[in-house]
């Protein structure tokens, strides 16, 4: 029975994003595109459970891993998922913390 990332330790997330590393490069090559964005999610998730939420603040402003130029800024946190709103949009969205860059307010 598979565990869930949240009941991995440090080497065991390390070893299944390696694994999953390798089933979306086979995806991508395959062309196989829905596939291959799901092993991406599921990378970010999992690269999530190495870092710290606390390193994640509200209020902060952030960009978007894959979506360069865009901003988001924290409402609130739920474990690994930071919980806010994109370009300054009226709808919240969630991200897997690992997705987050700190951007420079300017």
């Amino acid at each position: 029975m598979d565990k869930r990332f949240s009941e991995m330790n440090k080497e065991e997330l390390r070893t299944a994003i390696a694994q999953l590393s390798e089933k979306a490069r086979r995806a991508e090559q395959m062309g196989m595109v829905n596939e291959f964005a799901v092993h991406e999610r599921r990378i970010a998730l999992a690269k999530s459970y190495l870092l710290n939420p606390e390193d994640y603040s509200p209020g902060t402003l952030y960009e978007i891993e894959g979506d360069p130029g865009s901003s988001f800024v924290i409402d609130y946190m739920n474990g690994t998922f930071a919980w806010g709103f994109r370009n300054g949009n009226e709808t919240i969205e969630a991200f897997p913390i690992s997705m987050l860059m700190k951007k420079e307010q300017q």
